[in-house]
């Protein structure tokens, strides 16, 4: 009886365990995305995003109607690429939930976004992940944006 009850218990740990190390490897790969952000080393960006990464951003505009807009991540790697020395682009991450299930991950992060010093707008991005042989890859980025009720 007590070596079935440490089979299990080491079972158990394994797993638990296990997930921990897969949890770690996804947030790793959205911080590589965010080191290259914020340096703007697009080739370091590149490493962890899907080749046809769908990548999207819903808000409510003045009007008060919400809107989706579904952007090419060209776009953004470009903008990265492009962007002036004298613009400090600060995207801080608040937290992170993160799922896994076998080679698929979903990565919940709350964020502040600063622009050269100042507080722009806040919201959550969803980051939608895949696990690629022996790397997790991000395929789905969908981002909110607003103004109000952040908490900075």
């Amino acid at each position: 009886m007590a070596r079935i009850i440490f089979y299990l218990a080491l079972l158990i740990t394994t797993t638990l365990f296990g997930q921990t190390n897969e949890n770690l490897e996804v947030k790793k790969a959205v911080d590589t995305f965010f080191e290259g952000f914020h340096k703007g080393d697009t080739v370091l960006m590149k490493s962890v995003m899907a080749d046809k990464l769908l990548m999207q951003t819903a808000y409510r505009n003045k009007a008060g109607k919400d809107v989706l807009v579904t952007d090419d991540a060209t776009k953004l790697v470009s903008a990265i690429a492009n962007r002036p020395d004298d613009q400090k682009w600060d995207e801080r991450l608040l937290d992170y939930s993160i799922q896994v299930d076998g080679n698929m991950a979903n990565a919940w992060t709350p964020y502040e976004f600063w622009f050269n010093g100042a507080f722009s707008h806040c919201g959550v991005n969803s980051f939608q992940l895949f696990k690629d042989g022996e790397q997790w890859k991000i395929i789905y980025l969908i981002d909110t944006r607003r103004k109000e009720s952040c908490e900075n």
